[in-house]
């Protein structure tokens, strides 16, 4: 095998919360409030849906929108189903030219391939107007058709970062290391905060399948990883080659795939994401509407009621 290509995960399609959109004459990011899950070929319009997608919002009638996929890990190992590092793109190229993990980075130069101190983006002057940023990719297996085959969802946010690595050390402690094993769900979540001005913001969180107590998802588990083992699947052997096959580079991204990278998530710092489109204001009740007239005439100063 030829050095220098990281072997990573085969995979089949893209899993977003997000697009890019043409407005002014300029492709920018624009965030999503729902998944969509792609193929891996673009249109004029875009990334070209996957089938699963259809095939998903179909199974689900009462929901207006993809916000939950069912899903299973390939590895037991958390930190091989997500890969998280400090990461710098050339914006022109999409070549990956510094990853690092807040202690050491690896980082392309004129001498080639140096291992330097990695302070973070924080405090690294070659961090500055967001070139270096948290960069996740999470693979997940989705369907039946392609057992090694995975949807990968990129992110550089920090919400679904933190979340999604917390949750796979937890269910990993929990099921006894069978974390490959587990009937998962991937589910979109929203929050407020004051950098979001209070404008709802979505991260992905990682969870036990939806109809299922989390005892139930422990059992079938168990019962999964006997029958594997019965037929001779290997999980361990598996992902000892996955290490090996990420260890083959210093990069893991290519110069192909770092270039739409780019273009969604490392934007120009002057040209902020767009924001996702508002929701319709909730209707409110009879009740509720009653109840803001009472104390609107109950405030000092309200004119009386006639």
């Amino acid at each position: 095998m030829i050095k220098g290509l990281a072997l990573t995960p085969p995979v089949i399609g893209r899993l977003s919360i997000g697009r890019v959109v043409e407005k002014n004459g300029k492709r920018l990011p624009e965030k999503d409030d729902e998944f969509t899950l792609t193929s891996q070929i673009q249109g004029r319009d875009g990334w070209v849906p996957h089938p699963l997608d259809e095939v998903l919002r179909q199974a689900s009638p009462g929901q207006a929108k993809l916000r939950s996929l069912p899903v299973q890990l390939l590895f037991n190992d958390p930190a091989l189903n997500l890969r998280v590092h400090y990461t710098q793109f050339d914006r022109s190229s999409g070549r990956p030219v510094c990853v690092g993990n807040g202690e050491s980075c690896r980082r392309l130069g004129s001498e080639g391939v140096q291992q330097l101190p990695c302070p973070g983006p924080l405090a690294c002057e070659r961090a500055q107007g967001g070139a270096c940023k948290p960069y996740g990719r999470l693979h997940v297996h989705i369907g039946e058709d392609d057992e090694l085959g995975t949807f990968v969802l990129r992110t550089t946010g920090f919400n679904s970062i933190r979340t999604l690595a917390t949750r796979q050390q937890y269910l990993q402690a929990l099921s006894g290391d069978r974390l490959a094993c587990l009937p998962l769900e991937l589910r979109l979540r929203g929050k407020s905060t004051q950098q979001s001005h209070r404008t709802p913001i979505y991260y992905v969180d990682l969870v036990v399948r939806q109809g299922l107590s989390l005892t139930q998802a422990l059992a079938q588990a168990r019962e999964l990883q006997q029958a594997r083992q019965a037929a001779g699947f290997d999980q361990q052997a598996l992902d000892e080659a996955a290490r090996l096959g990420y260890a083959q580079s210093a990069f893991e991204e290519s110069e192909e795939e770092g270039a739409a990278v780019v273009e969604e998530f490392y934007p120009d710092a002057s040209e902020p994401p767009l924001a996702p489109a508002p929701s319709p204001p909730a209707r409110r009740s009879l009740t509720e509407r009653l109840g803001e007239r009472i104390e609107a005439r109950t405030r000092p100063g309200a004119p009386a009621a006639m």
